[in-house]
């Protein structure tokens, strides 16, 4: 066989083991909350210290990211029993119980992407997240909290305002908590903060 059909070869069976450990680092990164996974991000490339396979992660997990202190990021592709999310197999609730909405100085958001490529979804309303900012039109539940209907159908009923549409297939959601408070309620310091994004819940 050509030296060159070898090297060819050997390049692509490289990208391949090269993009199955950055995979299997996405997956284990940080530390589980709830179904979400939750990682410290230096937040610039002096910041990694030569852990290329951390700046690999951030990459694939969301192209780039601020230092932990200027926003945090949980991300899941998984319900709260550790099940994939599926839009084409479910229907799903976030609640965010009452006087528990994320910890932020700033603001929040929660952004839908398809999962089997991490572009957002195309949907009838064209809404791609729900943020801090569209809190005063969404409705609250009885006891004060807020749930999120996490589904490719509108929900009706005057639930709406408060539907993320997901794709027909895989789900990949991203938490974004800009300027995360530091007292208490706080989701940091990560896996010791009084405060922990809830799970995603699949609809009966």
């Amino acid at each position: 066989m050509p030296s060159s059909i070898i090297d060819r070869l050997e390049l692509t069976a490289g990208a391949l083991e090269g993009e199955r450990k950055v995979e299997a680092a996405v997956a284990a990164a940080g530390i589980a909350m709830n179904g979400w996974r939750v990682t410290p991000i230096p937040g610039s490339p002096e910041g990694y210290n030569g852990d290329w396979l951390l700046r690999a992660v951030a990459a694939k997990a969301g192209i780039h990211a601020n230092t932990t202190e200027e926003a945090t990021y949980p991300f899941t592709r998984h319900d709260v029993t550790g099940a994939e999310l599926d839009g084409s197999k479910g229907r799903y609730t976030l609640t965010f119980p009452a006087n528990q909405l994320p910890p932020v100085n700033a603001f929040w958001s929660v952004t839908m992407y398809h999962g089997g490529n991490q572009l957002l979804v195309q949907n009838p309303i064209d809404r791609y997240l729900i943020n801090a900012p569209m809190l005063p039109k969404m409705k609250r539940d009885a006891d004060g909290g807020l749930t999120l209907y996490i589904q490719k159908d509108d929900p009706g009923g005057g639930l709406t305002a408060n539907w993320l549409p997901a794709p027909n297939g895989p789900i990949y959601l991203v938490m974004r908590l800009y300027w995360p408070r530091t007292e208490a309620p706080s989701l940091l310091p990560i896996g010791k903060g009084t405060w922990k994004p809830p799970g995603v819940v699949r609809a009966s």
